[in-house]
């Protein structure tokens, strides 16, 4: 299994109270390297998101932000779909409890396999919500596959249809890391408007076993400004004007996702300040142009912050100043040795007694707080997590990484012989 160990659907035993306790409980019942999700943090992100682009805007959640089956079924329950670039995120989903018609596949790497499993799935009547195209070729490929599946069913001809969306590369400057930004011209992400064009008459055309529905569009992750991310939208609802005009079924803009997730203490903008530039880009449309179906398909606004990685000291040194390594680390989270990202890390122990980060009366969140360099336990140089203001520690004491809900599960890995870390829910207001 691809994923870590999951222990179940409800929330860790732990006393009500806080959510210190809460996660201090779970890490003393399953151990550590643990994940750990805040369902009230959970549940707000949802929220939040839900108010910015409300119905009937398409909300579908990106399954590769965080792969686990019962998160994909707890955010699924708060109105997301989901968002799968692979057969095995599309079983995730499935597992999760969500049917093919909640689900879309998109992708720079589907596989033939891949598409011959969407066009199996159309040729049942039981097809996913849509599949973004890629290329020509992909289009090519997909539209021979929904052709021999509909002979295979004895469907074949017009009434085998597999709704598709086309990806465009909108070429703007996406204000994120460059390693982040999938909306800039020279990625290998998407089509340009003559790209789209030739896959448009590579599936079929508007007759053909692919049924063009519209634009998909992505300009990056961790956005820090709203300024490309509107750009590219305008570019999006362009060409689907434009194609709406010869082609009745192209009626949808998916926006992408890219709504960040920062420090506390960072300025970002929310996914409400996206949203809001919805209005003017649309009313730039000509009424009967305008697309009829609008979607979104965040992942890391979702679950990022309702995440922790919880680990225990296993090691205090002096190195010019204080050093701990912990036993959780780049095969739990990689992000850090991937591409710099930091993580506040908080202590839920200091010197074996209890505290609290978030209370400043708590003796060890002000008295002997030092600047402490904080290491992974794999054997790499770049397994480590940054300087974080720390009270004393000793082995054994218990630590917290926040914003580990995005890209930690999906990303981990066996390194080292490891064993995946387990997960858990936790909900601080449960008795």
């Amino acid at each position: 299994m691809s994923s870590p160990t999951e222990l179940g659907e409800s929330p860790a035993d732990s006393p009500a109270g806080s959510l210190a306790d809460a996660l201090r409980a779970a890490a003393h019942r399953y151990g550590t390297p643990l994940y750990a999700t805040d369902l009230a943090t959970l549940d707000a992100a949802c929220s939040a998101v839900r108010k910015a682009f409300p119905d009937p805007i398409v909300r579908q959640f990106s399954v590769k932000a965080n792969d686990l089956p019962t998160i994909i079924g707890e955010v699924g329950a708060r109105g997301f779909g989901a968002n799968v670039v692979s057969r095995g995120e599309w079983a995730l989903a499935r597992r999760a409890g969500l049917p093919n018609a909640r689900i879309t596949l998109e992708g720079v790497g589907k596989t033939p396999a891949d598409l011959r499993a969407a066009a199996r799935a159309a040729a049942s009547a039981d097809p996913l919500l849509w599949v973004a195209i890629e290329s020509a070729e992909e289009a090519e490929e997909l539209a021979a596959a929904a052709r021999r599946a509909g002979r295979v069913a004895g469907s074949d001809g017009p009434g085998l249809r597999l709704d598709v969306l086309y990806r465009l590369n909108p070429d703007v400057a996406p204000e994120t890391l460059a390693g982040l930004a999938v909306g800039a011209g020279a990625t290998k992400f998407g089509m340009t408007e003559t790209e789209i064009a030739t896959a448009i008459s590579a599936g079929g055309g508007p007759d053909g076993p692919l049924r063009p529905r519209g634009i998909h569009l992505h300009v990056g992750s961790q956005l820090g400004a709203i300024d490309a991310w509107r750009d590219a939208v305008r570019k999006a609802l362009a060409v689907a004007a434009l194609w709406r005009g010869s082609i009745e079924t192209f009626d949808t803009v998916d926006l992408g996702g890219g709504f960040p997730v920062r420090p506390v203490d960072e300025p970002s903008p929310s996914p409400e300040r996206f949203a809001r530039e919805l209005p003017a880009l649309l009313d730039g449309v000509p009424a009967d142009r305008r697309p009829t179906r609008l979607a979104i398909e965040p992942g890391r606004a979702l679950v990022a912050r309702a995440g922790w990685l919880l680990a225990r000291v296993l090691h205090v040194r002096d190195r010019a100043g204080r050093q701990v390594v912990i036993d959780a680390g780049m095969t739990e989270l990689i992000r850090p040795a991937l591409y710099g990202a930091r993580h506040p890390i908080v202590a839920l122990t200091s010197l074996g007694r209890p505290v609290d980060p978030a209370d400043p009366a708590e003796p060890a969140g002000s008295a002997g707080v030092e600047r402490t360099q904080v290491e992974g336990p794999i054997c790499e140089s770049t397994d480590s997590l940054g300087e974080h203001d720390l009270p004393p520690l000793r082995r054994g004491d218990l630590v917290a990484i926040a914003d580990a809900g995005a890209y930690a599960a999906s990303f981990s890995s066996r390194y080292n012989g490891r064993p995946r870390a387990r997960h858990v829910f936790v909900d601080p207001v449960a008795g």
